[in-house]
Parts: C-alpha cells; structure tokens; sequence
C-alpha cells in the first residue's frame, strides 16, 4: 500500500486545493477533473483516465487499498484520508459515498479521430448541462467515434454533465474544435456528410444518410446558426404528429442517432 495522508483540517492546502476545483475554471486550468462516488471513480479507472488524487474517508480505506491494487495505481498519485465530517463537505453530493478522485482531463485536443465508418456528433453552443450529458450518454450507446462541441458550449465535465452521462464521458472521446466553421471544415476535408436537424429538412425516415456522417444539434433556444446549416449537406426533421411543436435537443439527438446510427452496415 502506497503512504497515506492525513487530512485533519479544511484550511489543510491540499483539502483547499480540491475543494476549488468546483469551479471549473479552476478545474480547466490545471487540466484535471473531480469525480465522487464509488461507481463513477471505478467507471473511469476502468477507461484508464489517470489519476492524480484518490481522497477518500477514513473508513474507506481498505477500498483505495484494493483501487491501488486493482488498477496498478502509480506511486506518484496522492492518498488523502480524512475524517467523515470533512470528506462530506469535500464534494457536491447530498449522500457521499466516501470516495472521490481528482483525475487528467480526457477533453480531446488535435486532429478529429477517425476509425472507418465513423458517425459524429456535433453540437453547437450547447447551454445545458443535462442535455449534453443525455447526449454524450447516447452517442457512447449508439458507437458514435466522437463527440464534437463548438466554441460556447457548456463544459462536458461540469458536474452535472457528468452525472447525467453516466460515465459515458468516459468511454467516447469529447473534444472542442473552435467555430462552427472549422468544425465543418475539417469534417468535409475528411470526407464526412454534415447532417443537420431543421424543420425545413426532408422527413428523417427517407432521409439518406452516407458515412462517415455527422449530425449536427443546436442550442436548446435558437436551435443550429445559418451558417452550420448553410455548411451542411444534409438537412432532416424528426416527422411529429401530436401537437408538442418541438423536441428539446437531447430528445432530438437521440432519435436521430438511433435512426441514422441503424443505417450503418
């Protein structure tokens, strides 16, 4: 077993440190992520994020014992003990389980991943938390290579992007590319049909997708700019015959990566 440490006090520099790191500019700046709860931590141990603290209540000791074993921890990663009453005030949750990870950052930067065949989702300044996670989650489910945010968009390691992922944050690479612009220019460079989700698009059903394909989701209130859906190949609506006039844009990814992810041979 690796040397613990003891943490005593919340003005301990290290209890400080983590404790800052709820604000994600903080967080970005040092290129890492806070994560808690047991499920969560082993999810991304297991997709071989790497860790740079494990911090975890005293009683949970034996469970880091057997994380160090289990994912052949490096000896440079941190061990922070501490008592109940201060790991409850550590994180954000309302019934912590104990243990909690501070890991790199997997936020993709460089070159579009490309793997034969790839389906992409794109999306453009999206605002809420919730619904990017949804989305992340979705396109982990239906074998997307990647997921793609524009400039302006919400952070998909905020916590509660996170949360709603289950974990899928961790198995789909997620990356920022800058402007609408690049994005659709390095996709169409690479041979990929842009797909973009409009009410003046042909009914998704006889719609004819070719891969590799991006779909391409807006913001929640103004839905894709003209300049995406100018730069797109492809325009689809998902047909609806109740009177709800539109879909939220988690919603509407789903539906959409399900039926275009269906096309793939």
């Amino acid at each position: 077993m690796m040397p613990i440490r003891t943490i005593t006090s919340k003005d301990n520099t290290q209890y400080r440190y983590v404790r800052s790191l709820h604000d994600r500019k903080n967080a970005e700046r040092d290129g890492v992520v806070f994560l808690e709860g047991v499920r969560l931590c082993e999810d991304a141990l297991l997709s071989a994020l790497e860790p740079v603290m494990i911090l975890f209540s005293s009683e949970k000791e034996t469970l880091a014992a057997q994380w160090c074993e289990r994912f052949l921890i490096s000896e440079n990663v941190q061990l922070l003990s501490m008592p109940d009453v201060l790991f409850n005030k550590l994180g954000s949750t309302q019934n912590p389980q104990g243990v909690a990870l501070v890991v790199k950052s997997p936020l993709l930067a460089g070159e579009i991943p490309v793997r034969g065949n790839d389906l992409y989702l794109v999306c453009e300044e999206t605002s809420d938390p919730g619904n990017l996670g949804t989305m992340i989650r979705m396109a982990d489910a239906f074998d997307f290579t990647a997921v793609i945010l524009t400039a302006g968009s919400v952070d998909p390691f905020n916590e509660k992007a996170i949360r709603a992922s289950m974990g899928s944050c961790f198995h789909i690479p997620i990356m920022f590319y800058g402007t609408i612009n690049e994005i659709c220019f390095q996709l169409k460079r690479i041979g990929v049909q842009l797909v973009a989700s409009h009410l003046k698009g042909t009914s998704l059903p006889t719609a004819a997708c070719t891969f590799p394909c991006a779909i391409f989701i807006g913001n929640e209130a103004r839905g894709l700019s003209d300049t995406c859906t100018d730069l797109c190949d492809l325009l689809v609506k998902i047909p609806m015959h109740g009177k709800a006039e539109s879909l939220n844009a988690s919603s509407a990814a789903s539906i959409l990566g399900y039926v275009i992810s269906s096309q793939r041979l």
